[in-house]
């Protein structure tokens, strides 16, 4: 997918997403059919959207979550899915093995999430206080560099099992919600040089963090997953 113009390839670089919300009342006029369909915007790699039921009529949360390298969309959807059944789940995937600044540096994956984005946003109501960035893995460590760079798109950063903390040339902008989960057995990405090092390092760059440890290995525990989704009605 090409980017849309010079201002594109600067904000993609310095990790910067310029799609937004439109107002509450923008959107379908009628609810959109829930259920599981493609992005439509990727070819071989895209990505996958999940509409909720309607509820009351108010906006849904949106969580976008980013899969761990060599992932797709269904295996990131599936950490998420029962822990989030009213939001809107956006399941992006990578334009290579994982995401672009792991390879080396901001760019084609912040554009192709900018566009997919602004899909969403066009078409369906979103509630702006509730829009989290999540990930498990290398999505997770992507999730957490990317979002305190758009911390006024982004009002939640849920990630799971992070490796580390890349942030981008943009300044950080806003403070997002973060937070952060690790297994103690990990052998894919260990807790002492991971998170037990990732925490502090974000909390003394003035992050508020949820961090939860748990007994087990490189995995999302369904009651993890369920405690990281209801931090986003806690504002």
């Amino acid at each position: 997918m090409a980017l849309t113009d010079d201002a594109d390839r600067v904000a993609a670089a310095r990790g910067r997403l310029r799609a937004r919300p439109g107002p509450v009342g923008s959107g379908d006029a009628a609810p959109p059919e829930a259920g599981l369909r493609p992005i439509g915007l990727g070819g071989r790699r895209d990505g996958l959207l999940r509409i909720p039921e309607a509820r009351d009529g108010a906006p849904p949360p949106l969580v976008v979550m980013l899969h761990g390298a060599g992932g797709a969309a269904a295996s990131a959807l599936r950490l998420i899915d029962d822990a989030a059944p009213g939001a809107l789940i956006l399941a992006p995937e990578s334009r290579g093995p994982t995401w672009d600044v792991i390879m080396g540096a901001y760019g084609p994956d912040v554009a192709f999430l900018d566009a997919a984005l602004r899909e969403v946003f066009g078409r369906h109501r979103v509630d702006p206080r509730r829009v989290a960035l999540a990930g498990f893995s290398d999505g997770a460590s992507y999730a957490l560099s990317l979002a305190l760079a758009n911390g006024d798109l982004f009002t939640h950063v849920l990630a799971f099992s992070p490796g580390f903390y890349a942030p981008p040339e943009a300044p950080t902008v806003g403070r997002p919600s973060v937070f952060v989960s690790h297994g103690v057995a990990d052998e894919v990405l260990p807790i002492g040089p991971c998170s037990r090092r990732l925490v502090p390092r974000l909390r003394a760059a003035g992050c508020a963090v949820r961090y939860r440890e748990f007994p087990g290995g490189h995995s999302v525990p369904a009651e993890i997953a369920a405690e990281a989704v209801a931090t986003l009605a806690e504002g």
